[in-house]
């Protein structure tokens, strides 16, 4: 825990509160050396050999970055910061030693040495170091300050090098348009790892904010109303409930990181000529000053060494995955009638009737369109505040999404056309699945809802089911069922009764299908496979069965064609085999199943090659079943448009019967 570095500096924090900045030169050349000390130690450790990965510091800037943080309420305001993140942490958490021990990988850590010098969390403080992949997810967490109206704002930080990512200017855009209280503050560097911003960034700064219609300021770190003026902007955008952005203009002393640094020696003794905090310290008497920089070495000094007093961070047991218990399904469930379309509306309806933290974002839903696939019909004007049609913005509304969970809502993100997921894959795969385990505070209940699979003509890039690429996603669920399951049930699990990111597939053949046909037994679900029981397997009960099908989604309607032929016409008994949970994989129940099985056939629409069918196919054999396995699906092509060429491509019942006919 930290402790009060000086009697003399009017300052105080104890590692829980926020640290006590008002606006005097005293108190802010204080806490700004205080911070410049913490990164010259982990300098100074990581040349020693001290400290392992990597850390950037902001050396010069810790005005700039003290300045924002220290005008929000800590209590109730959220900051989300970037990889150089060490001065808005400090001042927002006053946790020295929780940030050497982080670095250090100690136990004590703030992060239990999970997330190093990038990855830092601290009640509404969170980082990462991808860079403007936070701004999407702060815009989702104002959006659920806006809901409610609390008061508290969201400020997320980015450097000027950032603005070269496109998903700024999607969160931009969501933020104007959603009309939601976060500031946007960007530490104008003016270079971003070597690369000099006048380099790769055409236009003005400030004219990026003003283009989206929001409230706009420009800064710069060694004015003398600079605090003053931070704080204006933060008290506008809290007053107006709109958003702001705010460039700072400052100038870092430090490399990148710990040695990358092209810059020359004029220009970087002009730096040091402008060195704000030194300015800053030559306004206080000199045994004053020296008093002050005494007592932070002696409190760095000791906050160093705790830190070095816990053990390394190390794990009682490695996990194999972050999803914990199994989840029995709720009681009292009933199933959804209709067709799957009717279904999903009828669950989607019930879940924002029934939970009012729930809310769905996605392209074209208003009414009267409801969706492209209509299955969001009624929805906007049944709730207007929580269902919304957004702009094409896929990598911005799975970010919000993400920014939503966190903030303790229950999100539901469409996405039209599931190939449209890779542009939201830097969201899903370095964020949405990250944070849990990174941050111990952080859970990310977010659904993501993708119509997917061919069969309709759309050609290559809205016929694709991409499960293999999600499924590879560690800590991400892959819900993936088929009419023969109560679809609407499967949803409705995925959103009120499991705490993970979710991708819930529906494939679009299977729409105007009855939904949950009777006829089926739930396979004996082993407690051990996370999630097993609010997504079933389901099958055809057939005892000592010639062979075992086992597919999913798209693939159910062609391969119970299939074992209804095979039985018929050649006497051959088929068990078809139907799981609605691609990831985790529901393994243990299928091998408990499949032990004795001798012919089993994998039927997958999208290609073989690095496929679901591969990984069911490894777990079976690695677990002794010594039967033929033979996995169907496409080969490694793009999907045609032509009907006549994509139906050659996609497995159909001639060659799978025909394949099924070879095991014998």
């Amino acid at each position: 825990m930290a402790t009060e570095p000086s009697s003399n500096a009017r300052l105080s924090f104890d590692g829980k509160t926020k640290p006590q900045l008002p606006l005097d030169p005293t108190a802010l050349y204080s806490f700004g050396h205080l911070i410049r000390g913490a990164e010259e130690a982990l300098l100074d450790l990581f040349s020693k050999g001290q400290l392992s990965g990597t850390t950037h510091t902001c050396l010069g800037q810790e005005l700039c970055q003290m300045s924002v943080v220290r005008a929000l309420n800590h209590e109730n305001d959220a900051v989300f910061s970037n990889h150089r993140n060490h001065g808005h942490f400090l001042t927002y958490s006053g946790d020295f030693e929780g940030l050497f021990a982080e670095i250090m990988g100690r136990k004590a850590g703030v992060c239990g040495g999970h997330g190093g010098s990038q990855h830092l969390a601290f009640r509404g403080f969170h980082s990462s170091g991808v860079q403007g992949g936070m701004t999407a997810i702060a815009v989702g967490h104002a959006l659920a300050r806006k809901h409610d109206r609390d008061g508290s704002i969201v400020s997320v930080i980015i450097g000027d090098g950032t603005l070269g990512q496109g998903l700024v200017y999607e969160s931009l855009n969501l933020a104007a348009v959603w009309d939601v209280p976060i500031l946007f503050v960007i530490e104008n560097n003016r270079i971003a790892q070597t690369t000099p911003t006048e380099t790769t960034t055409a236009g003005s700064l400030t004219e990026r904010g003003a283009a989206f219609g929001i409230q706009t300021w420009r800064l710069s770190d060694d004015a003398p109303d600079f605090f003053e003026g931070a704080q204006r902007a933060v008290d506008a955008v809290r007053n107006s409930g709109s958003p702001g952005f705010l460039v700072i203009d400052t100038m870092r002393l430090g490399p990148h990181s710990k040695g990358d640094d092209l810059r020359g020696d004029a220009e970087m003794d002009a730096i040091r000529e402008r060195d704000p905090l030194m300015r800053l310290g030559d306004l206080l008497p000199a045994t004053e000053r020296q008093a002050i920089e005494q007592h932070n070495a002696a409190f760095l000094k000791s906050a160093t060494e705790r830190a070095m007093q816990s053990p390394p961070a190390r794990f009682d047991t490695v996990p194999h995955h972050p999803f914990g218990r199994n989840v029995p399904v709720p009681a009292g469930t009933e199933r959804y009638e209709g067709t799957v379309r009717q279904a999903l509306n009828a669950a989607l309806h019930r879940i924002l009737d029934d939970r009012p933290e729930a809310i769905v974002l996605g392209e074209d839903l208003h009414d009267p369109y409801g969706g492209a696939f209509k299955v969001t019909e009624q929805l906007t004007n049944t709730f207007p505040d929580r269902a919304l049609s957004t702009p094409i913005s896929e990598a911005g509304i799975i970010g919000a999404g993400i920014g939503l969970a966190m903030a303790g809502k229950r999100p539901l993100v469409e996405v039209m056309f599931a190939d449209f997921l890779s542009l939201g894959m830097d969201q899903i795969y370095n964020h949405a699945v990250k944070f849990p385990p990174l941050f111990d505070d952080v859970d990310v209940p977010l659904v993501i809802r993708a119509a997917c699979g061919g069969g309709r003509g759309y050609g290559a890039t809205h016929s694709q089911t991409p499960e293999s690429l999600c499924a590879s996603v560690p800590g991400l669920t892959v819900v993936y069922g088929s009419h023969r399951h109560d679809m609407g049930q499967l949803l409705e699990n995925a959103v009120c009764n499991w705490e993970h990111p979710t991708v819930f597939f529906e494939h679009k053949l299977l729409y105007s299908r009855p939904n949950g046909s009777e006829g089926l037994a739930v396979l004996p679900a082993n407690v051990s496979d996370p999630a097993s029981q609010l997504f079933p397997t389901l099958h055809n009960e057939r005892h000592d069965p010639d062979v075992t099908i086992i597919a999913y989604g798209g693939m159910v309607p062609l391969v119970e064609e299939v074992a209804e032929q095979l039985e018929r016409d050649e006497e051959i008994s088929v068990e078809v085999v139907l799981p609605s949970l691609v990831a985790p994989l529901p393994r243990n129940t299928l091998v408990d199943a499949l032990t004795s099985r001798a012919r089993i056939v994998i039927v997958e629409e999208s290609p073989t090659e690095f496929g679901v069918g591969a990984e069911i196919a490894a777990t079976l054999a690695e677990n002794g079943i010594s039967g033929q396995i033979l996995r169907v699906g496409a080969p490694s092509v793009p999907i045609p448009s032509a009907r006549s060429l994509e139906e050659q491509v996609l497995p159909d019942r001639d060659r799978l019967i025909a394949e099924i006919l070879d095991m014998f």
